[in-house]
This record gives structure tokens, C-alpha cells and sequence, in this order.
């Protein structure tokens, strides 16, 4: 065989082990995106064993399996060479490290951007709220290994003693209300504000959409610029604005117009020439009301809004709304605790981003296949649990590997049926307490770096 038809062979054995690797991913991200981005970049590669359509789809695979290990992603593609009737590679784990180091960090970032901006524009006019796209913000928080290239670009708290802590990085997250995907991360050390990281992200906002957040994304700056774009404000009034219901416009009971003023000096996150271009003064409707659940005190809630019309956007619409906001913290809950986000592994500071964005991609593909599932069998999105989908997603993946497209289309038919009857239950209101019955192994906390324990063992 001449050189040409051995190379061509080669390559496509290689995208048939990428395709028995993406599963049921491959329809969500087709390789016509992976490569136009790889071109965008102007990545060149040669073909390898470790190919980077064969890399993304291990790492995505890394990051959903309970074992996120190197061992463990390794083993899955020995294991797919092998039903391919190829020969196994080296059990050292180097190589494909390596190849994952080699892949731009902007590769990963960009291919969960376009994910969530295409399942984001698959929301129905049912799914929207009052005909509007509503895009919820929120922060959070991961640690890391304890390295020194981590420490150095996302120390750690301040209140933890050297060689006892983790480097720890924040975020402000984008999320779609009707779709549940993440649509844009900012990223930075974890004494700034949200509102610093939140600066980052007010490009992920588009004309007509509705940004819902908790009262720390209240600020006049901020509200004003959004408005700029063409984009309304729900916040929870942050608790240092004092509101009195008898000034204003009375719109209804405990609903009123106020005018807030423009403060004298910029915040640091922002730019002056952003800061100036904003008026003086912003109209803002400002709404209470008592939130009464069972085992809990009777709590009041007063939310600002520059949606302003109150018999097109009622205040019984805006509270409901704003109930919703809890969506965002369920998504997080995703991201860190099923999906392992919480504590990342990888030991340099770019290793951590890109690991932070695979998580993102493979979040908002798993959001793809709920999404086409509850839409073929007229299930809620909120309603497919997300915990199901990942326990169902393992198993099928390594069932369908070289099986015919025709037998692959029946399966996922299967597939997406078994998820969308795997509810969660309709529980609002419900109430937990959050404390743990199994009690952890009563080891004393490390007041001391490692290696001055060691010494106190075993003596100099």
C-alpha cells in the first residue's frame, strides 16, 4: 500500500476511535465545529495516537467518570483500540498528559461557548419568560492542588496558614433560565468581588434579555450599563439601600417608582469612559414581598427592576421570577458536586482553566441531550434529573461503540426515552437540614505543613 492510502487508513481509524469515544456527544458537537475552531486557532498537528479529536473526547470523558484519574481515561481508550482491533499503547499516562498540554486553552473555552450558545437559542417562545431570554448570574468557587505555579496565580485565602491551605479560584457564571446552560465564565483570584468578575461576562447579554441575580450584582453601575444594551435588571435590593414605599410612584401594594442617583466616583472595576456614559439618574421599580414556607420564619423579599410596567410585568411575575433564580445554584450544584468541580487536579494554572472549561462543555452537552429528550417526550427540562442522565450516558456510550448508525439512531431513541422518565419529583418548598449523620474520622485538622509533621514523627 502506498503511503497516501496508509495514511488515509490511519486517519480514519482514528476518527472512528474519536466517534466510539464522543458516544452519544457526537450528534451535540459535531467534528465540523471541533475542526472549523482547530482552523480558527490555526492549530496544526500531525496525526498521531493521540489526535485531538481523540484528546477533547477523553478529557470530556475524564471529567464525567467518578474515577478522574489519567490511569482511568487511559484505560478507556486502550480499551476502545482494542474492539477497534488495534493493538494497545503504553500504560504511562505521559503522552496523553502531553497532548492535552499541547491543545490551546482558547480550544476548550471556545467549543463550551458555542454549546451553550446553540442550545440557548433552542429555547421555544413556551420556555421563555413573558416572551424573553433571562440570563441568571451568580459566583462560586474551586480549589485546587497545592502546587507552586497555583499558588502563585490563585493564592489562597488569607486566613489559612502556608503549606495548610489549597489555591482556590473563583468565578461568575452565565446561565440560561430556559435551557440551563452555562453560556460564559469569568474567571480570577478569590478576593475579588463578583462584581469585578461580572464585568467580564456583560458581553454574554444580548438586546431583550433579562439578567436575574442576588442582591450582590445590585448596583447602579451596573444596572445602567445593562441598560445600555438593551437589557433589564431582577436583583434582590442589596441590604444597604434603605427603600420607604411611601415616596415614589405608587404602582400597587408594596410596589412603587423611585429615582436612584448616579454616584460621585467610579468603581475601580469599571472604566471611566463607561462610567460617564451612563445618566445621572435611573428609574427603578421597586417591589416587597413575604416569602411564608413551613419551618421557616416568615421572610420579606424586595427586589429591584427596571422592568418598569407593572401591567405588562405584574409583581406576582417578578416574584416568581426571581424564585427561579434558585435554577442557577441547582446548576452549580452540577457542575461542583456531581460532576466533581469542586476540586479540580490538574497542577499547573493553565491545566486548571482548561479543566474548568471541559467541565463547562461537558455540562452543556449533557444539557443538549436533556434538552432533546424532554422535547420528544414533552417532559420539563427542570423535571430530567441531571444526576440520571450522567449514570445513563457511562453505560450507553461503551454499548454503542462500533455499532451501525442505524443501530446507534435506535438506541439513542432508547436512550433519551429512559431519561426523560427518570423525574425528579415536583417538591417545591421543600426542606432539608443541613447537617450529616455519618460522622467523619475524628483526624485533627493540619495546623502545619506537611513536611514539619513528618519531621515531628520521625525526628531530623
Amino acid at each position: 500500500m502506498c503511503r497516501d492510502g496508509i495514511d488515509k487508513n490511519r486517519k480514519n481509524i482514528q476518527e472512528k476511535l474519536a466517534d466510539h469515544l464522543a458516544g452519544p456527544f457526537e450528534e451535540v458537537l459535531p467534528r465540523s465545529w471541533i475542526e472549523q475552531i482547530l482552523t480558527e486557532l490555526e492549530y496544526h498537528f500531525r496525526e498521531s495516537v493521540f489526535s485531538p479529536l481523540i484528546v477533547l473526547w477523553t478529557f470530556v470523558g475524564q471529567v464525567l467518570d467518578p474515577d478522574q484519574s489519567c490511569n482511568q481515561a487511559l484505560a478507556r481508550i486502550q480499551a476502545h483500540r482494542v474492539q477497534a482491533g488495534l493493538q494497545p499503547i503504553s500504560t504511562d499516562t505521559g503522552a496523553y498528559c502531553k497532548a492535552r498540554i499541547r491543545l490551546p486553552e482558547l480550544f476548550f473555552k471556545k467549543l463550551f461557548m458555542r454549546t451553550g450558545q446553540a442550545l440557548s437559542q433552542k429555547a421555544t417562545e413556551e420556555s421563555l419568560w413573558h416572551g424573553r431570554r433571562v440570563k441568571v448570574v451568580d459566583g462560586s468557587s474551586s480549589s485546587m492542588p497545592d502546587t507552586a505555579k497555583n499558588q502563585r496565580a490563585y493564592p489562597q485565602p488569607s486566613d489559612q496558614k502556608a503549606g495548610c491551605g489549597f489555591p482556590v479560584v473563583a468565578f461568575v457564571g452565565v446561565f440560561c433560565l430556559a435551557t440551563g446552560t452555562a453560556i460564559d465564565l469569568a474567571l480570577g483570584k478569590w478576593y475579588l468581588h463578583d462584581l469585578s468578575l461580572f464585568c467580564l461576562v456583560r458581553t454574554a447579554f444580548d438586546e431583550g434579555d433579562i439578567l436575574l441575580a442576588d442582591r450582590g450584582f445590585c448596583s447602579y453601575v451596573e444596572m445602567a450599563l445593562m441598560q445600555q444594551r438593551g437589557v433589564d435588571t431582577v436583583v434582590r435590593l442589596h441590604q444597604r439601600r434603605i427603600t420607604d414605599f411611601r415616596r415614589g410612584r405608587l404602582l400597587g401594594y408594596k410596589d412603587h417608582l423611585v429615582i436612584w442617583t448616579k454616584p460621585p466616583k467610579p468603581p475601580k472595576r469599571v472604566r471611566k469612559k463607561d462610567f460617564r456614559s451612563i445618566p445621572e439618574t435611573l428609574p427603578v421599580r421597586e417591589i416587597r414581598y413575604r416569602v411564608e414556607v413551613k419551618g421557616f420564619r416568615t421572610q420579606e423579599v424586595t427586589l429591584a427592576s427596571t422592568l418598569l410596567d407593572a401591567d405588562e410585568y405584574p409583581a406576582e411575575a417578578l416574584a416568581d421570577l426571581y424564585f427561579q433564580r434558585w435554577d442557577v445554584e441547582l446548576d452549580f450544584r452540577h457542575l461542583k458536586t456531581t460532576m466533581q468541580m469542586d476540586v479540580l487536579r490538574c497542577k499547573t494554572p493553565e491545566m486548571v482553566r482548561k479543566e474548568l472549561w471541559c467541565h463547562l462543555l461537558a455540562y452543556n452537552l449533557i444539557r443538549h441531550i436533556m434538552w432533546d429528550a424532554g422535547q420528544r417526550y414533552l417532559v420539563s427540562l427542570r423535571r430530567i434529573s441531571f444526576k440520571g442522565t450522567i449514570q445513563h450516558i457511562v453505560p450507553f456510550r461503551d454499548t454503542l461503540s462500533g455499532r451501525s448508525k442505524e443501530n446507534i439512531k435506535e438506541a439513542t431513541l432508547i436512550f433519551q426515552r429512559l431519561i426523560a422518565h427518570q423525574k425528579v419529583p415536583c417538591r417545591p418548598g421543600r426542606i432539608e437540614p443541613r447537617v450529616k449523620k455519618r460522622r467523619p474520622k475524628p483526624y485533627k485538622l493540619m495546623t502545619k505543613p506537611r513536611a514539619e509533621l513528618k519531621v515531628a514523627l520521625i525526628g531530623p
